[in-house]
């Protein structure tokens, strides 16, 4: 691994550590849709872990179509953003997560949010695993880092 790629890396770690929630962008009918989720991370950024009601929009439009990505930003809305702030887009592939895997990713989820235990355990939500493509990290700006985690045919076949 190059230093470029672990600083990128670590780059993309904190700013994940550091947030609660991410907007995901579905889309029906070539119509997009942003959702605000709460969200917790694998720590080899392969995978995304979101949860959602069943009779939801976005669970809709990813059961139609699992190309989904995210955004998840540490702005403060204020000026200081300008050059401070950094976004990071995470472009993947939405699953549902089921069967023996199930127990290890609700375990993650509920570390970062152990707050959702109820909804989580609802027989009317859904958890979803994004498998990463790559990143995306924008920071003042104009500065561009991307992170590829896998070959794009690994997710879109």
């Amino acid at each position: 691994m190059s230093a470029t790629e672990k600083e990128v890396q670590d780059k993309i770690n904190a700013l994940l550590e550091s947030q609660q929630l991410a907007v995901l962008s579905t889309q029906r009918d070539g119509q997009p849709y942003s959702s605000l989720m709460a969200f917790a991370y694998s720590a080899d950024l392969q995978n995304i872990v979101v949860a959602t009601g069943k009779s939801t929009r976005k669970h809709q439009n990813i059961v139609q179509d699992s190309r989904v990505s995210l955004l998840i930003d540490n702005r403060s809305n204020s000026e200081d953003d300008f050059h401070a702030a950094m976004a990071l887009t995470v472009v993947g592939k939405a699953e549902l997560i089921e069967g023996a895997e199930q127990s290890d990713y609700r375990q993650l989820y509920l570390s970062r949010h152990p707050y959702l235990g109820k909804f989580l355990s609802a027989p009317t939500t859904a958890l979803f695993k994004i498998k990463v493509y790559h990143y995306l990290l924008v920071s003042r700006f104009q500065n561009v880092m991307e992170y590829r985690v896998r070959d794009e045919s690994d997710i879109f076949t």
